[in-house]
């Protein structure tokens, strides 16, 4: 062979090794690759009572889906990495760590402002970015741009879940509020804006609108004194009882000796922030499920005794499995961000244990699911009736 010859099959060789590599590149996961969620989770701040819940069942919904042969003959797995209370530094670089590991979708916590690092590091890149339970519409275009097409939450938008308490608190017979708004996140404020929507289209009436901030702030005090003031058939209001001002809320409107029955979302749900003295009582929250072994569904009455969860949230990092499971399903077993985004745009009333989920191009968090309506009276906890919302309100 003369070295004309040789040097043309070494040319040769290369050519193919480089398109070998190329088509490797390019072709999809083989068929037992897993499919990999990466999940950027709060372990120990704010949000750690509800992305630890979440977290927790969605595990087991990965275990259930796996022992029925996965999703398209590949099983699931979860990769996860702590915020570490979600501080934006240390939040982005778990995206990325868990983008570097191979992550398929990544899953982020369940607050918009503090999911922002982790969604914007994910949709940069193409991947989906999932919230078990974000409750605003800002988890999509809104709040991300174009990119933002590829940001959806399971959790129910703040329009739909103010609008459902609006229609429990007529139901009730309650046809004077005051509003209680905490300006800490976009989703209390928008619940209470929703509330306020629905109540005075259906006839309510607004007496007074206070405002205060959780997490550290002394002026809840001053709300309290003021709502005290004023009479209305319900006080209503959007927080969590891990980020402080709750308690003080209902403490203090206790010891004055108002029993104003008090009206919360989603985010007052659970028993695990309630004082011993005053004890908490005529308080009310609509969630996604009851922890209190009372649910209609026997399937989530059965996951909150194995988890010993601590709110209703639960049922979202499940429904979040179910929904991405639906949507690799549908999409013919792929995981492009894109075209699974395109798929998700597109649910209407998709079965998964939370109840059934609903998308649309400009609505990527869930709308038109079931609320169970809680009461907790002595510190203790009943379903006493469900809602759901018969009109997403413009606000």
């Amino acid at each position: 062979m003369t070295r004309k010859q040789l040097g043309a099959l070494v040319a040769l060789g290369t050519a193919l090794t480089a398109v070998a590599a190329m088509s490797a590149a390019s072709a999809p996961a083989a068929q037992s690759d897993p499919i990999v969620i990466g999940w950027a989770f709060d372990g120990n701040g704010a949000m750690a009572p509800f992305d630890g819940p979440a977290l927790a069942a969605a595990q087991i919904r990965v275990k259930q889906v796996n022992a029925r042969g996965g999703v398209k003959g590949r099983s699931l797995r979860i990769s996860t990495c702590d915020t570490q209370g979600n501080k934006p530094a240390i939040a982005r670089a778990c995206a990325a760590k868990l983008l570097s590991r191979g992550a398929d979708v990544i899953f982020t916590t369940c607050d918009v402002d503090f999911a922002a690092p982790v969604v914007q590091e994910s949709i940069n890149r193409g991947v989906l970015a999932v919230a078990p339970c974000i409750g605003t519409d800002q988890m999509g275009p809104k709040r991300f741009g174009a990119k933002g097409r590829l940001a959806f939450s399971f959790g129910n938008v703040a329009q739909d879940e103010g609008s459902a308490m609006a229609e429990f608190a007529w139901r009730k017979g309650w046809r004077s509020a005051s509003l209680a708004t905490d300006t800490v996140i976009v989703y209390f404020k928008d619940v209470v804006k929703a509330f306020k929507a629905r109540f005075t289209q259906l006839g309510g009436k607004i007496v007074t609108e206070e405002s205060y901030q959780s997490l550290g702030s002394t002026n809840i005090t001053n709300a309290v004194t003021r709502l005290n003031g004023r009479k209305a058939d319900v006080i209503v209001t959007s927080t969590a009882g891990a980020f402080g001002a709750l308690p003080q809320m209902l403490s203090g409107l206790r010891t004055l000796g108002n029993s104003t029955p008090v009206l919360n979302s989603w985010a007052g749900d659970g028993t695990y922030w309630v004082t011993k003295e005053p004890q908490v009582s005529n308080y009310y929250f609509v969630t996604y499920a009851s922890i209190f072994g009372d649910d209609p569904a026997s399937a989530v009455n059965a996951l909150a005794k194995t988890l010993k969860a601590g709110t209703g949230g639960f049922v979202t990092g499940s429904a979040a499995i179910d929904g991405v499971v639906t949507a690799i399903k549908r999409s013919g077993g792929s995981t492009n961000g894109a075209r699974l985004a395109s798929t998700m745009e597109k649910f209407k009333k998709v079965p998964t244990l939370s109840g059934l989920v609903s998308f649309s191009p400009s609505l990527h968090s869930v709308f038109g699911r079931q609320y169970r309506v809680i009461q907790i009276q002595s510190n203790k906890g009943k379903r006493i009736g469900t809602v759901v919302a018969k009109v997403v309100p413009k606000i």
